[in-house]
């Protein structure tokens, strides 16, 4: 994609995400304040790109963890999942949960990903990219 394409896919996904939480929430009274809606926008992306890439993954079971590698496609959408139930219990709640997460800016930006990423990236550059990493 290059940096200059990155870093403008990286703010509309911001913008985005922002759109999707102020829909949800119109008339929230905290702001909000960060970049994890334009970092799911990057998720997005990355899932249609390279879904068969490996993400190193620590599984929790009690007391005891392992270490295992899934393919992003299972990893993120898993976490796409957990967004959407997370932000259903949250307007079950009024809005009212303590967490202080904006679940819709993490949907919205991730859908923006998911449509947007094929105007931005560059399928010869991607092709190359996953060609180097089934080398490893």
């Amino acid at each position: 994609m290059g940096p200059v394409k990155f870093v403008v896919f990286y703010l509309v996904a911001g913008l985005a995400a922002t759109a999707g939480q102020v829909l949800v929430h119109p008339n929230a009274a905290v702001p909000s304040i960060g970049a994890s809606g334009a970092v799911a926008g990057v998720l997005g992306g990355y899932i249609l790109l390279f879904p068969r890439a490996r993400v190193v993954t620590v599984i929790f079971i009690v007391f005891f963890f392992t270490i295992i590698e899934l393919p992003a496609l299972i990893i993120l959408g898993f976490w796409f999942v957990q967004q959407l139930l997370f932000g259903y219990f949250d307007l079950n709640t009024g809005g009212t949960s303590e967490g202080g997460v904006a679940y819709f800016a993490h949907i919205g930006g991730f859908a923006f990903g998911l449509i947007a990423i094929k105007l931005f990236a560059d399928e010869r550059k991607r092709r190359r990219q996953e060609e180097a990493a089934l080398r490893f």
